[in-house]
């Protein structure tokens, strides 16, 4: 492992101390350490960030997106629960990093991401580099993706004024739902949504985050 990706597990590491009142925990589970270990950050981050892609803090991705600070995106992973056999959706591709630590962890990632060009970007890199049990699609991630549900667990990585219907009905009894709610510019939380065996929703409040707004209206397509 790199340098850089150490010195970022243990920005992570420190963080998750610092919030461990919060979070209920003093240390997140060493898959998903293991998981963030293995992705290299820079490779999901604009060329000139790329000083800053083991930094832990978000970074602009263009089109009025970010990549997620590591240690929220490993928490949010670690808030899943996640088994080996699992499948699950991710509603906010981004920049394809959230998807490629999934994929780590689950037998297949379906990711879906509003935006056409930032979402063909990354389906392209995720390719690339190699992680073929991730499987893209442009589309509302508001509504999910019905055709592969029932899903494990659930990740959105944009803040939603409340909690889509469709993405709890898409998700199994026993899953996982980790959404930050709220709305831009003012506080959000980091919510987890405990659907249990008989279908009945648990939720429970994380900590404070930011997050760019979830959109819930049709894909947004490039300029002709």
């Amino acid at each position: 492992m790199k340098a850089s990706n150490k010195r970022m597990l243990a920005e992570i590491e420190r963080e998750v101390v610092y919030t461990s009142s919060l979070i209920g925990k003093r240390e997140l589970d060493p898959r998903v350490m293991t998981a963030i270990g293995k992705v290299s950050r820079e490779e999901f981050v604009p060329a000139d960030l790329k000083y800053y892609a083991y930094d832990n803090g978000p970074l602009p991705i263009g089109y009025g997106q970010t990549i997620s600070q590591p240690y929220i995106v490993a928490l949010m992973t670690d808030l899943l629960q996640l088994e080996p056999e699992h499948v699950v959706l991710e509603v906010g591709t981004g920049s394809g990093y959230q998807a490629a630590v999934l994929s780590q962890l689950v037998k297949k990632v379906y990711t879906i991401e509003r935006i056409e060009a930032l979402g063909k970007d990354s389906a392209a890199r995720l390719k690339k580099l190699g992680y073929h049990n991730v499987e893209c699609h442009i589309g509302n991630g508001y509504e999910g993706w019905p055709a592969h549900a029932p899903y494990d667990g659930i990740i959105v990585t944009a803040a939603a004024s409340h909690i889509p219907p469709a993405l709890t009905k898409q998700l199994k009894p026993g899953g996982r739902l980790v959404i930050p709610l709220g709305f831009p510019d003012m506080p959000q939380e980091l919510m987890l949504v405990e659907k249990d065996a008989q279908g009945e929703l648990h939720t429970r409040n994380i900590l404070g985050v930011a997050f760019v707004p979830l959109q819930e209206e049709s894909p947004l397509a490039e300029e002709p």
